[in-house]
């Protein structure tokens, strides 16, 4: 079988596979358990896994009680151990068990670290849980404060303590902290300090018997503690077969990235099990670097780099060998929009709602007496209408004080300027229209253009002309009706500079759009609709908006067409997304760009993941299935190229220039007072460089 390209390997871009296992439990016995253990590791090692995360005491099982106390069950214990390490000399994932260890007349419950064949080093539980049904001060001795010490496990004397750190010195991202079950209840978490050490994988090695609710306060704890240490964190509890004397046991697996789920296990399975998911080691690594606060919590906390005892060891991680690697983790399509219903209302919810109290509080300061708004019958010209008519109500203000001009161009074709008319008329603005082709006849003219003299010359001047004349149009309009021009471009827009500079779209006294991207009004709009925010008639147009293929209607369909003519019928319109690419790509490359920082190669590794297959994984709430698209690596690259050429190469300028408007998306914004700094003279050859240099040769190259 043949070795792919190294851009098929999920390792390339810096993923880690992670698994959170529930073995078989036989009560008491170490020897069944190591086997049980065994029958697990080698199912990783033949499903591509980095490492495995066992649950607490699971040599021994954990609700044995005083039999943690026999002799004889050490010496179980330590057979079990030197059975699991060499059974596992020959398998790629680092194991991670838990087992009671004597150590100077004391008993720990530990974690030991094994790989290819010998033991890393072990590590105590620092916190022993002693209320309800625990007792294991009774049989244990905290690891709190144990630093620099060493242990006999498995025949080998190896390190010992809560200041170990585990990493791979051939696998990048494969960076380890271990803790036990009570450690993360407690207030300090030992894991705290093993991130800000450097850890980029936290790990929970529990038995966590289950009552009412404890599955979500589990849940909740991870996802906290991964948010709070910016780092991934696997979970696994013990499962069916622990002794049931007085207690129940479900078998919960949890794996998260920066308070994000990526897999949870089935509970109360009969039948030994793993979760498993890829973690993005190199995204965490980049996350920290963004975020001073987890520096400055490394100062604070005395550099606990500089204490910890870095364990080092060869991962010897086998190539694949298949051309596909499934990536083993939920991968959004729409990044800035998400899958689930409820999170995708509250979203709209959110953004909506911070869109109107931006421009209420901007409205009120500069004691405006009128908005003025170009309203073509496009999505981002309707969103920005019905965001002004909702801050209207807000403020008990009558909308006609909304002043809308559709200003109709050589391109406007009659179903959008019908769309336009109809809205402004449902909504109750004052609408008018202003026709900007004599003003731009009179401007090509002036120009010398040679549309002026009657060729069908549709280049960017002619396009600008328009565009400039419109906004030009709606600043004077505001100068005369003490208002102030409302904005209406998104942010996708900003993103590929597909916005005139100046006098342009690019330019107005506030932008509600600025921080919303494309993919993401088509869904606000909907919400409005699904929310009863307006009346029927107003609902049946923006539906109909919505079927409106984008366009910036400035260039005629047919080139013979005369300019009497010009706009008075409805040609197919001119499609934004025929000559830059699909919004839904570049939204998917400007969040993992600008927002994440990722290299070009893996936003394409991601992007294809995501988009390979339209049948595979989930789509928005009500996305239509006719819009339901798949791109393949070559596309996918085509337009990647568009988008590093458009966003470093020559659009900053405009963004250096952008008005003011609210962040909405967590995702970013690229306000230079805000999310995005960057050089207007910069350059994308250095991205275009990396990204050619790591995907495999398209049919472009041979």
């Amino acid at each position: 079988m043949s070795t792919p390209h190294p851009f098929h390997d999920p390792a390339t871009h810096g993923f880690v596979r992670v698994a959170a296992a529930t073995p078989g439990v036989a009560v008491g016995d170490p020897e069944c358990n190591a086997g049980f253990h065994l029958d697990l590791a080698r199912r990783a090692h033949d499903e591509g896994v980095d490492l495995v995360v066992y649950p607490e005491l699971g040599l021994s099982s954990y609700a044995v009680d005083d039999l943690h106390l026999q002799g004889g069950m050490h010496v179980a214990v330590d057979r079990a151990l030197r059975r699991v390490v060499e059974e596992s000399a020959e398998l790629q994932p680092v194991l991670l068990v838990g087992l009671p260890l004597p150590r100077n007349g004391r008993l720990y419950n530990c974690a030991a670290v094994i790989s290819r064949g010998r033991v890393l080093g072990v590590v105590p539980k620092s916190y022993l849980p002693n209320y309800r049904e625990y007792y294991e001060k009774r049989w244990f001795a905290p690891g709190a404060g144990i630093v620099g010490a060493e242990i006999v496990a498995g025949g080998d004397t190896v390190p010992f303590g809560t200041d170990l750190r585990f990493v791979a010195s051939d696998h990048d991202g494969l960076d380890l902290h271990v803790e036990i079950c009570e450690d993360y209840w407690a207030a300090t978490p030992p894991s705290s300090i093993g991130a800000l050490a450097g850890a980029l994988i936290c790990t929970n090695l529990s038995a966590s018997n289950i009552v009412i609710g404890k599955a979500r306060d589990r849940a909740l704890l991870c996802a906290s503690q991964s948010m709070r240490t910016q780092s991934a964190y696997v979970y696994s509890a013990a499962g069916p077969g622990e002794s049931t004397t007085d207690l129940a046991w479900d078998g919960q697996g949890l794996i998260y990235e920066l308070g994000e789920e990526l897999a949870h296990s089935d509970r109360f399975a009969m039948e030994p099990d793993m979760v498993v998911a890829d973690v993005d080691a190199a995204r965490i690594r980049l996350e920290r670097m963004r975020n001073g606060t987890f520096n400055d919590a490394a100062v604070a906390a005395g550099h606990p780099e500089e204490r910890f005892r870095v364990v080092t060891f060869d991962h010897a991680r086998r190539a694949p060998t298949e051309e596909l690697t499934p990536l083993l983790r939920p991968l959004a399509r729409f990044p800035f929009v998400p899958d689930e219903p409820e999170r995708l209302d509250q979203d709209c919810y959110e953004a909506f709602n911070i869109q109107v109290e931006g421009l209420v509080t901007r409205f009120r300061a500069i004691k405006a007496e009128h908005v003025v708004i170009g309203v073509s019958g496009g999505l981002d010209s309707t969103h920005a209408l019905i965001v002004a008519a909702k801050a209207f109500d807000r403020m008990g203000l009558d909308r006609s004080g909304i002043l809308g001009y559709t200003m109709p161009g050589f391109a406007t074709s009659d179903s959008t300027k019908s769309n336009a008319w109809a809205l402004m008329e449902a909504l109750g603005v004052t609408g008018q229209e202003i026709d900007i082709r004599p003003a731009a006849r009179q401007m090509l003219a002036d120009m010398d253009h040679p549309f002026a003299s009657g060729e069908p010359v549709y280049d960017i001047a002619f396009e600008n002309v328009q565009a400039g004349l419109r906004t030009d149009y709606l600043f004077r309009l505001a100068n005369d009706n003490r208002g102030f021009v409302l904005g209406t471009g998104d942010l996708s827009e900003l993103a590929l500079g597909w916005c005139t500079y100046g006098v342009g779209d690019q330019m107005s006294h506030y932008n509600v759009n600025s921080g919303v991207p494309k993919t993401l009004i088509q869904h606000l709009i909907r919400w409005t609709v699904r929310t009863e925010q307006w009346d029927p008639e107003t609902d049946r147009i923006l539906l109909s908006i919505l079927d409106t293929v984008i366009s910036p209607e400035l260039v005629p369909s047919h080139e013979d067409l005369p300019n009497e003519e010009a706009g008075s019928d409805d040609p197919e319109l001119q499609s934004t997304e025929d000559q830059i690419g699909p919004y839904e790509l570049h939204d998917f490359f400007l969040h993992h760009i600008a927002r994440q920082g990722l290299a070009p190669s893996k936003v394409a590794f991601l992007a294809w993941h995501a988009w390979r297959d339209a049948d595979a994984g989930r789509w928005p709430d009500g996305f239509p299935e006719d819009k339901r698209n798949a791109y393949d690596l070559d596309i996918i690259r085509q337009w990647l190229r568009e988008f590093l050429w458009r966003f470093f190469g020559f659009s900053q300028f405009k963004r250096s220039a952008m008005p003011n408007g609210p962040k909405v998306s967590g995702g970013g914004a690229l306000s230079p007072r805000g999310d995005w700094r960057a050089p207007s003279d910069g350059t994308a050859a250095p991205f275009l460089d990396e990204l050619e240099r790591n995907l495999p040769p398209g049919p472009d190259q041979g």
